[in-house]
C-alpha cells in the first residue's frame, strides 16, 4: 500500500506528504548531526512514533473492551544517539494516565498492548525501549 511520497528539499530537509490524507511532516538533521534541529529528524520521528503506536493501540484496546479511558494520557519521548555507528540507542517512554482508578487488570492490559505494539515489535532489539507508567 503506497503511504507517503517524500522530497529532498536541500539543506538536510525533507517533506513528507500522507497520500490518503494529505498531511504534511517535514524533517531536519538535528543539529547534533550537521542539521539546524528546527523539525523533527527522522530518528526522533522513529522514538515518537514507538509513543504514538502505544496510545493507538491502547485506545483500541479501550475501545474493544469497553474498560475505563485513557483520553487525556500523554506521553514523554527521550531518543538517546549511540555512536559508531551513528543509531538510536534507547527510546524512553513515559506514559501518564489520567486519574481515573484504573483496576489492576486494566492496568496489565494497557501495559501489555503499550509493549506489543507494531512499532515496538518491529524496532530493533538492540535498541532499548524503558517504558514507564504512571497511573
Amino acid at each position: 500500500m503506497l503511504i507517503s511520497n517524500v522530497k529532498y528539499l536541500g539543506e538536510l530537509r525533507s517533506e513528507a506528504v500522507h497520500l490518503p490524507s494529505g498531511d504534511v511532516i517535514k524533517t531536519d538533521a538535528p543539529k547534533d548531526n550537521h542539521g539546524k534541529g528546527e523539525a523533527f529528524s527522522p530518528t526522533d520521528l522513529t522514538a515518537t512514533s514507538l509513543a504514538l503506536c502505544m496510545l493507538s493501540v491502547m485506545g483500541i484496546l479501550e475501545r474493544k473492551e469497553g474498560i475505563t479511558q485513557i483520553t487525556g494520557t500523554t506521553a514523554e519521548v527521550t531518543k538517546v544517539m549511540y555512536p559508531d555507528p551513528r543509531r538510536i540507542g534507547e527510546i524512553h517512554v513515559k506514559l501518564t494516565f489520567p486519574k481515573n482508578n484504573y483496576s489492576e487488570k486494566e492496568k496489565k492490559m494497557y501495559e501489555n498492548a503499550a509493549h506489543t505494539c507494531p512499532v515496538a515489535k518491529s524496532l530493533h532489539p538492540d535498541i532499548k525501549q524503558l517504558i514507564t507508567f504512571e497511573w
